[in-house]
């Protein structure tokens, strides 16, 4: 596996992604409360943190991150909940519109589903190659933040899997208008506004909220 991967505990499987530019460290704090009742793993993306840094620009990309994803959920013991922050979250959800039923539950932070719309999705990819050199890994890895396509946003109305979707009220508001949306789409969403969170409210600020709140979802889905 080309993926590093971290886990502790025993328990119903959760597996963590994290944001452009962090690493599987970014969700200490949240797998900490949660390793006395789950199997938490976390995951670098390939060019993070202690993953390979391949030179090959095809390395990277949407579709071969999710293929590391199911190398990552193959090694763990159970059917997953899959939980990811930013652009983690955007690959739960691609995951979840891709192979259907492959995981038990989705719960996903400050995150958005893409664009539809050509025109918005290459401004997004603009906007992320301008400021790929503030994402502190090699560029190649940085285009793992582009979007080619609109699967996720294509498929939502067949995304059956029991979803989460939180948003800090003092992040961007177009994460909590996300959330909404998904809510609004997906058979099975639930979004839930976090006061006070901020983008990277799992960290720190709210780790013990975010905890909870993952703990009460995974309590909800049926047996593992």
């Amino acid at each position: 596996m080309r993926v590093h991967l971290d886990c502790a505990g025993a328990g119903r499987p959760i597996l963590f992604l994290h944001g452009i530019g962090a690493s599987s460290s970014t969700w200490d704090a949240v797998r900490a409360l949660l390793s006395d009742r789950y199997r938490v793993c976390a995951m670098d993306l390939v060019g993070h943190g202690r993953s390979e840094v391949p030179e090959d620009p095809s390395e990277y990309g949407r579709d071969r991150a999710l293929d590391d994803v199911d190398e990552a959920l193959a090694t763990v013991d159970g059917r997953a909940v899959l939980v990811g922050h930013s652009l983690g979250g955007y690959l739960a959800l691609a995951h979840a519109a891709t192979r259907p039923g492959a995981v038990d539950g989705v719960v996903v932070l400050n995150t958005g589903p893409g664009y539809r719309d050509p025109a918005k999705r290459e401004q997004w990819n603009e906007r992320s190659r301008r400021n790929a050199h503030r994402f502190g890994v090699p560029p190649q890895a940085a285009d793992l933040n582009l979007q080619h396509d609109s699967v996720v946003m294509d498929r939502l109305a067949d995304i059956v899997t029991p979803t989460l979707v939180l948003a800090g009220d003092e992040d961007r508001p177009e994460y909590a208008s996300a959330g909404r949306y998904l809510e609004s789409k997906m058979p099975a969403a639930r979004f839930v506004a976090v006061a006070g969170g901020g983008h990277a409210m799992h960290e720190a600020t709210h780790a013990e909220q975010v905890a909870a709140v993952i703990d009460d979802f995974a309590r909800s889905l049926p047996p593992h």
